[in-house]
Formats: C-alpha cells, sequence, structure tokens
C-alpha cells in the first residue's frame, strides 16, 4: 500500500482558504485527493455527483450479488462508495450512506414481501441503517496516510456488526457473497467471508488510488504511481488462486450421496395438516423413486441420503403414521436418512432438526438448527409485537435454537451441518467442520422464495462456505435450488426450481482444518478493529489539527 504523495496538490490551509472554497464546505480542506471536492473544476456539480456516486455504489452490489453475478462489480461498489463521500462532512456522508443502502437492500430483500409489503420495508430499512456510520467513517479515514487499507477495513467492521445485531443479525448482502467462484473467494480459505470482503474493498480502493494518482501526479510519478496500483491490485486478485492451497485438508475415501428434493403441493403455503402430510409423502415418495432408479442402474447405491430442512413437519416422535412413512423410506432405500422435520416439545415450542434415520436401527443422532428466521420461525418479544402486527399470530409455535455444532455421523461419514439460515452466519459451519465434519450439508427449505433469486443467493453463500473449509458442499431444498458443490466452489450440479429432483454425487470426504478453520472469528476481529481504530485516529489528528 501507498502513503499520499508529497507531489499530488496540497489543500488550502486551515487558517486560509481558498477563494475557491465555499464556507459551507470547508471541511474539503481535510482532504487533498477527492476531484469531486469544493474548489475543484467540478464543485458546482459536486451534489449531483455524489448522489449518482453513491447510488452506484449500491446498484453495483447488488448487480454483483446473484441472481445477477456480475461479481467483477463488487471492488467498483466500494470504489464508487469512497469517490462519494471523500471529503464532505459528517452529515452529508449520512445522507449518502442511505442511498447508497437503499438502492442495495430494498431490491436485494424483496423476497422479504412474502410476510408481507410492510417487513420488506422495514428489513430494508435496517440494513439500510448500518450504511450511515459506514458512510460517516469513510469520509474520516480517507484523510489518513494509507486509506485504502483503512476504507476496506471498515467494511468488515460493517458487516460484522450488522451479521450479529439485532436479534442474531442478518448477513445478507455481504461483499464476500457475490464472490463464490471467482479469484477473491480463494481468501475465505485464510479468514473466511471478513477476508474476502476485505480484499474486494481493498481492490476497489486500490483503483481509486491509482485514477487520483494518474490525475494528481506530475511527472515520472504520473507513469509509475498508476503502473504500481495496476500491479497492487492484480497481485491481491492473483493471491486469491494461491490462497486455498496454503493448509488445504486432505482427501478420504469416496462417499456416494443420494440426494431428494420432494417439491411442496403450494407454494408459500404450507399451513395446513393436509398439505403438511403431503410434503411429508412428496419426500418420502422421492426416496422411493431414488431407490427404484438404483435398482435399475441409474444410480450407484448411496451411502447415505440427504433430505432437506422441513421434509416432514409432523414430528414422527409424536406420529406414528409419520414415522412408519420414514423409516418405510429408509429400508427401500436400504442406506441411512438425514430427513430434516419440526421436533415439538411438551411446552408447545419446536427444534429445526434434521435426523439421522438408518434403515435398522431407525432415528438417531440429530442437528438442531442455530440461527433461527425471527417473525418467520419464532416471535420475538411476541406479547408485544403481536399486539401491533395480528398476522405474527400464524406463526403458532416458537422454534428453538440449537447449541452445539452440526458434526453427525451417518453412514461412515461426519457431515458438517448449517440448516438454511446457518449458513449466512460463518460460526455454525466452521464449528461443525472444527468438530470433525467432513462433508458440508445444508438441508434448506426456500419454497416460499422460489424465482426470486434468493434460492441462488443462499446457494452463493454455500459455495463461499465450501472454499472458507476446503470441503465440498451439498445443499438439498424441498423445491429448489438443490446443488453440489465441489471445495473450489464450483457448482456440480444444480436441479430445477419447483420441481421434484433426485441426484447420486460421488464426493471425497476431507480431513483437517483449512487455515480460516483454524483461525475461526479473529480474521474478522482484527480487521473490524483496524477499521474503528483509523476512524478514532482521524477523530483524534483532526481535533489536534484544530487546536
Amino acid at each position: 500500500m501507498v502513503a499520499e504523495q508529497k507531489g499530488s496538490e496540497p489543500a488550502p490551509s486551515p487558517e486560509r482558504p481558498s477563494p475557491n472554497t465555499t464556507a459551507p464546505e470547508s471541511e474539503a480542506r481535510a482532504t487533498t485527493w477527492s476531484p469531486l471536492a469544493p474548489g475543484h473544476r467540478w464543485g458546482r456539480l459536486d451534489p449531483l455527483w455524489r448522489t449518482l456516486a453513491a447510488v452506484g455504489a449500491g446498484l453495483a452490489q447488488l448487480f454483483a450479488l446473484p441472481p445477477y453475478g456480475l461479481w467483477w462489480l463488487g471492488p467498483l461498489s466500494a470504489a464508487l462508495l469512497l469517490l462519494a463521500v471523500s471529503g464532505t462532512r459528517m452529515r452529508r456522508a449520512a445522507w449518502l450512506g442511505a442511498l447508497s443502502g437503499a438502492a442495495l437492500m430494498v431490491p436485494l430483500v424483496h423476497w422479504q414481501d412474502i410476510f408481507g409489503f410492510d417487513v420488506w420495508l422495514a428489513v430494508a430499512a435496517l440494513e439500510t441503517a448500518y450504511f450511515l456510520p459506514m458512510a460517516m467513517g469513510l469520509s474520516l479515514v480517507a484523510r489518513l496516510p494509507y486509506w485504502p487499507v483503512w476504507t476496506a477495513a471498515l467494511w468488515v467492521a460493517q458487516e460484522a456488526v450488522r451479521a450479529r445485531w439485532p436479534l442474531g443479525g442478518f448477513s445478507w448482502g455481504k461483499l464476500a457473497f457475490a464472490q463464490p467462484d471467482t479469484p477473491f473467494v480463494g481468501y475465505a480459505a485464510l479468514g473466511s467471508s471478513a477476508l474476502v470482503s476485505f480484499v474486494v474493498a481493498l481492490t476497489g480502493a486500490m483503483l481509486v488510488w491509482t485514477v487520483l494518482r494518474a490525475v494528481t501526479a506530475r511527472g515520472r510519478a504520473r507513469v509509475l504511481l498508476p503502473a504500481l496500483g495496476l500491479a497492487t491490485s492484480a497481485a491481491i486478485v492473483l493471491g486469491g488462486l494461491v490462497a486455498p492451497a496454503i493448509g488445504r485438508p486432505a482427501p478420504l475415501e469416496t462417499v456416494t450421496v443420494g440426494m431428494v428434493q420432494g417439491n411442496v403441493p403450494n407454494v408459500g403455503e404450507i399451513s395446513i395438516l393436509g398439505e403438511r402430510a403431503q410434503v411429508l409423502h412428496n419426500h418420502a415418495d422421492g426416496v422411493s423413486e431414488l431407490a427404484e432408479a438404483v435398482r435399475e442402474g441409474e444410480y450407484p447405491q448411496p451411502d447415505l441420503v440427504l433430505l432437506p430442512e422441513n421434509a416432514s413437519d409432523i414430528d414422527p416422535f409424536r406420529d406414528p403414521e409419520a414415522a412408519r412413512t420414514i423409516d418405510g423410506a429408509a429400508q427401500d432405500v436400504g442406506a441411512p436418512l438425514l430427513w430434516g422435520l419440526s421436533r415439538f416439545n411438551d411446552d408447545g415450542t419446536r427444534h429445526v432438526q434434521s435426523l439421522v434415520w438408518d434403515p435398522e436401527t431407525g432415528p438417531g443422532d440429530a442437528y438442531d438448527k442455530r440461527h433461527l428466521v425471527p417473525f418467520g420461525e419464532y416471535v420475538p418479544y411476541r406479547e408485544f409485537f403481536t399486539r401491533f402486527v395480528s398476522r405474527l399470530g400464524q406463526v403458532s409455535s416458537d422454534a428453538i435454537p440449537g447449541t452445539d455444532p452440526g458434526a453427525l455421523e451417518i453412514g461412515g461419514t461426519t457431515l458438517a451441518m448449517g440448516i438454511c439460515f446457518d449458513v449466512a452466519f460463518d460460526s455454525p459451519v466452521r464449528e461443525s467442520v472444527a468438530a470433525g465434519g467432513q462433508i458440508i450439508v445444508i438441508p434448506t427449505n426456500n419454497a416460499n422464495y422460489n424465482f426470486t433469486g434468493q434460492s441462488q443467493q443462499q446457494l452463493a453463500i454455500t459455495q463461499l462456505r465450501a472454499v472458507e473449509h476446503g470441503r465440498p458442499a451439498v445443499v438439498v431444498s424441498t423445491s429448489g435450488v438443490s446443488a453440489v458443490i465441489e471445495p473450489n466452489g464450483r457448482v456440480a450440479y444444480e436441479s430445477p426450481e419447483a420441481e421434484r429432483d433426485i441426484n447420486v454425487a460421488e464426493l471425497t470426504a476431507m480431513e483437517g482444518p483449512t487455515v480460516a478453520t483454524r483461525l475461526g472469528p479473529a480474521p474478522e476481529a482484527l480487521l473490524a478493529a483496524l477499521g474503528l481504530g483509523a476512524v478514532v485516529a482521524s477523530v483524534v489528528v483532526s481535533r489536534r489539527s484544530r487546536a
């Protein structure tokens, strides 16, 4: 990284403002590098350019993410937001951050309207709010030497807080999640999603640095400095290709894995007992269809068969007929099943669970979903919120989150489990791998979100998890998208949406942790601390300069 050069255009003295600097915008004196700062030839168009850059930043990040997948817009998004807020007051930076966040979040989470138009906009507004302090921080740290590093670190800090608060957080839309099978994703093997977001934002900041050096440098430096910036950006990108080879897990035996996507009768309306029974039978019939295909030689005999989250919302421990249905499916295919179900407690609460069901010994170990969907799988502060939103009463029972890592042994293989929403957070899959998981498995129920892009967004996150932990990953869904992912993040198989589907894949179980698995949350904590520390340093320097 390169500090500010002495050859760049000097800022006007704080004591004696330049005659070209307007008084309301005197904050531009704090930075010397922004080509959009007042006093420059673009000064009168300053509000327009900043607004366009901020909105463009949000839209660039949106189109970098699935289902659009224009991943190269990720660094451009970070670059545009940096340009938008550089050299401006905190209040304006906050407003520009709000524009950028709204341009991203309102369309990104439109699938939340399944719970109501108001829920969609409320979630989008809450997620947008995180961009205000980040934009303010960017405008501050841009005044420091080595600002590309601090700006990238602030992106990590924003995403870290957003993934934890409130109600356990909502990490959708990270910069990292737009890079499922690109050179950037390789950094996940070293520092999880946080390091990927950091290098994406750093690349964007370095592109800004390169352009500014080409504009402001003089003489030979006008060629050398942009060349250095481009070389640094290229080195960052190429480093992602090498990263997964550092501490790569060791391959074990090959495992034959069956997958069943049973489909649902009425997308978005799985509510009455008849439909719940239909979903159960759809998946049992899917297992029988797979068993028949194996007998006819279309597929090899699976060592285990995976079924999605909510493959049965009827608790087989309380309904003997449901138990007989699942047991019959296991015996038909002759392999243990991983069956997603709702496990009800005596007090009316439940666990969202994936249960091992052996054809000989019946039910065995289970994993309970750890990150539950607020207002979907449980209603926080139920008595309070149901007074104002009566339809929340349709969530008739509150799910209870699990606490233990999901390392489930089935058919001689240990699976690293995470159910649906779990995969958007670093800890559940990481802890399941650290506990001995050899293949990542993500059962999910996206029936409410078919053809909205949500399934593709979740698939991209799972691709990153495969690279992060150096293991193959399987997504198995009620109605799509189900997929098989290689350890390098490439999708080897993908099912259609809203159709029944069966598949058998040969996967290589892996042993041992990656660097990211070993380090856990440390890279994220370090990078976030760097960003927040730079904000504090900028404030201190600014106050001292005024004294």
